[in-house]
């Protein structure tokens, strides 16, 4: 699997208004002597309903299962190359990632916690025309490991390292194919990042096991990922994430 790198624009929206001024009516002066002065009374102004703060969820365990049945605010998304903004959304207790154009890839970071050895299992479509993966050992200062899949039967597990916002370095440590992987729309990939050494799942069968001693990540955050190839749109659901120790 190929993939491009592209830099993100940003919008900026700004807005202004102008309220005329009112000129007062002269008034004459008054003929006799006027009145004593009336007392100042200060009153406190009039406020708008009160709004009612949305507290934070409690962060998951250090070990968890997330079956998308509410939006968590513990994941944060990142695009990392393509001309359009890939849209997230959690429906019908599924994580779907919608891209439409091509070349386009995505990244999801949760933010709850940190791990060196880690277990990292999802259940996903897979798509022919893009892939869907998983992230461990995620820093923004380091980098972080990333195994991706596509249903034609490709694989690849990458190191990604940002070079500024939205531009990210991928540097290739393994790219093959597989017959378990071909052809299954939907599957259970498995990303076991232990020790000196990534471990690659599919459906629970080990597919491979890959020495990264030479790259020296060694702790960080999980996360997932999707892609578009040269054809698009393509849709990546993933109906549930779990993170264990092994």
């Amino acid at each position: 699997m190929k993939k491009r790198f592209f830099l993100i624009g940003f919008l900026a929206l700004t807005s202004a208004c102008n309220l005329p001024d009112s000129t007062p009516a002269a008034v004459s002066a008054p003929t006799q002597t006027p009145p004593a002065a009336p007392t100042t009374v200060s009153v406190a102004p009039s406020l708008g309903p009160t709004e009612t703060a949305v507290p934070t969820p409690e962060p998951p365990s250090l070990y968890f299962t997330e079956e998308f049945d509410v939006e968590s605010p513990y994941w944060e998304f990142f695009q990392t190359g393509g001309e359009q903004s890939p849209v997230t959304s959690f429906q019908n207790s599924t994580l779907q990632i919608s891209i439409s154009s091509p070349d386009t890839w995505l990244i999801g970071i949760h933010n709850a916690h940190s791990y060196k050895n880690v277990f990292v299992r999802a259940k996903t479509t897979l798509n022919p025309i893009g892939s869907a993966g998983l992230i461990c050992r995620y820093t923004e200062e380091e980098g972080w490991y990333e195994f991706n899949a596509a249903n034609d039967g490709n694989y690849s597990v990458l190191l990604g390292q940002w070079l500024s916002p939205g531009v990210v370095k991928y540097i290739p440590i393994v790219s093959d194919g597989s017959n378990s992987l071909r052809g299954n729309t939907t599957s259970e990939i498995g990303f076991f990042c232990e020790d000196d050494f990534l471990q690659l799942y599919v459906n629970d069968a080990l597919l491979r096991r890959v020495d990264v001693t030479n790259y020296g990540l060694t702790e960080g955050k999980i996360g997932i990922t999707a892609s578009s190839f040269a054809n698009f749109p393509m849709t990546a659901n993933f109906e549930w994430v779990s993170v264990s120790e092994k």
